[in-house]
C-alpha cells in the first residue's frame, strides 16, 4: 500500500544599460543616503522577520505599483517583513536582457522606501531571472549552464545593488533567485557565488538570502564559508494539503483526492501526515545548515483556498509551531489572494469587512499568535 501520490512543487510548476547612479534616483531613494550599512547590522537580523509576499511585480502582464495601504495594514498588525518576488520581464525586454525600462525600476524604488518608512524589512527576490524561472513559460537559456545568461543576471543584480546601496541591511536584503531546481550542488553554487561576488563588490556586507536546492527544500552547504547568508526554505508539504484542487496541478494527488477524506492530521493508507511528520521532514532537511549556527527563513508557505478552512488552519498551526521551535522567520504566500488573509475567495469562511477588503479573521489571529 502506497501513500497517496502528491506532485512536488517543482514538477507541477514545470508543467503548468548601466546601473543608475545615486544622483539620478528619485528623491525618496536618494534621501536614504547617509544610512550606510555596517558589518554588525548586516550579520544577522536581531528580530525574526515575519510577514507576507507582495506580488505587484510578480507577473509582467498585470504588474501594478506598490500600495502604501499594504504597508499601513502590515504595520498595524505588527509584521516586519515583505518579500517582493520580481520578474525581470517587468523592467526589461524579453528579447533583450540589457534593454532596461527606467520607469518600471523606479516603481520598485517605492516599495524599498515604503519599507523603510514603515519599519518593514524589504527582501527583493528575482522570481524570474535571466535564464531561470520555475514557472512557465521557461527561459530559452539556462542560468546554470549558460555563461551569457549568468552575466545578464549579474548585470541586473548590479543595477539593483548600485541603486539601493545606501540602504542598510536592516532595511533591505537580496534574494538571488527563486526556488533553485534539483541540480548538482556545484552548478548552483557557481551561480550563487558569482551573483554574491557581483553584489558585494558594491555592497560588501549586504545580507543575502539564498533559496535552497530542490525547490527551496535543501540547503546549499558549499557556501557555509560566506558571511551574512540566510538560506530560504519552503512550507508547502504535503502538497495535498497546501495545493488541494489548485487549478495548475493535475494527476491523482492534490487535484483529485476525495474532499471528504481530507483532514489534518491526514491518515491515508499506510502513511500518517501530522505535526511529527512535518517536524521530521523540515528538520531533516535543514539541520545541517542550522548545526553550523546559521539562519533559515521560510520564504514561502501557505494553503490554497480549496483546502477546507479548518484543515488549513490546523495544518498552518503545526507549521508555525515547528517554525517557532527552530527560531525561523517566515513570509506567507500571500497577503491578498487564494493563500492569503485578505480577499482569499474561500467558500467556507465568514469574512469580515476590513478597509474595503474581505478579511479572514481566524487566519489572521493564527498568524498573530506566532508573530
Amino acid at each position: 500500500m502506497k501513500a497517496p501520490k502528491t506532485i512536488d512543487r517543482a514538477e507541477f510548476l514545470r508543467l503548468i544599460g548601466s546601473a543608475a547612479a545615486a544622483a539620478t534616483l528619485p528623491a525618496t531613494v536618494a534621501a536614504a543616503a547617509g544610512r550606510p550599512e555596517t558589518q554588525a547590522a548586516a550579520a544577522k537580523p536581531k528580530v525574526l522577520w515575519k510577514g507576507f509576499n507582495l506580488l505587484n511585480k510578480f507577473n509582467p502582464d498585470n504588474q501594478t505599483t506598490f500600495s502604501e495601504e499594504d504597508f499601513e495594514i502590515m504595520a498595524e498588525w505588527g509584521f516586519n517583513f515583505a518579500r517582493i518576488p520580481l520578474s525581470y520581464w517587468c523592467w526589461t525586454s524579453r528579447d533583450n536582457w540589457y534593454d532596461i525600462d527606467e520607469k518600471r525600476i523606479a516603481e520598485i524604488d517605492r516599495v524599498v522606501e515604503l519599507g523603510h518608512q514603515y519599519g518593514i524589512h524589504i527582501n527583493l527576490n528575482f522570481h524570474r531571472a535571466p535564464g531561470y524561472c520555475i514557472n512557465p513559460p521557461h527561459e530559452e537559456a539556462n542560468l546554470f549552464e549558460s555563461d551569457e545568461a549568468l552575466k545578464a543576471c549579474e548585470h541586473h543584480w548590479k543595477i539593483f545593488t548600485e541603486r539601493y546601496k545606501s540602504y542598510s541591511s536592516r532595511d533591505l536584503s537580496f534574494n538571488l533567485i527563486n526556488e533553485a531546481p534539483s541540480i548538482e550542488d556545484a552548478k548552483y553554487e557557481n551561480v550563487v557565488r558569482r551573483l554574491i561576488e557581483t553584489i558585494r563588490r558594491i555592497s560588501p556586507t549586504r545580507t543575502i538570502i539564498v533559496d535552497g536546492l530542490d525547490v527551496g527544500n535543501r540547503p546549499l552547504m558549499g557556501i557555509s564559508d560566506l558571511r551574512n547568508i540566510i538560506q530560504s526554505g519552503r512550507g508547502y508539504q504535503p502538497m495535498l494539503i497546501s495545493h488541494y484542487e489548485a487549478s495548475w496541478v493535475y494527476g491523482d494527488g492534490p487535484m483529485y483526492y476525495p474532499r471528504e477524506k481530507l483532514s489534518w492530521p491526514l491518515h491515508d493508507k499506510d502513511q500518517t501526515y501530522d505535526r511529527e511528520w512535518l517536524r521530521e521532514t523540515l528538520n531533516r532537511n535543514w539541520q545541517p545548515w542550522m548545526k553550523l549556527g546559521r539562519t533559515v527563513h521560510i520564504g514561502e508557505f501557505g494553503c490554497h483556498n480549496r483546502t477546507p478552512h479548518d484543515v488549513a488552519l490546523a495544518w498552518l498551526e503545526d507549521q508555525f509551531t515547528i517554525f517557532a521551535e527552530n527560531g525561523w522567520g517566515w513570509s506567507l504566500w500571500n497577503l491578498y489572494g487564494s493563500f492569503g488573509v485578505l480577499d482569499s475567495g474561500r467558500d467556507d469562511v465568514k469574512y469580515e469587512d476590513f478597509k474595503g477588503h474581505k478579511l479572514d479573521r481566524r487566519m489572521l489571529e493564527l498568524l498573530l499568535r506566532y508573530k
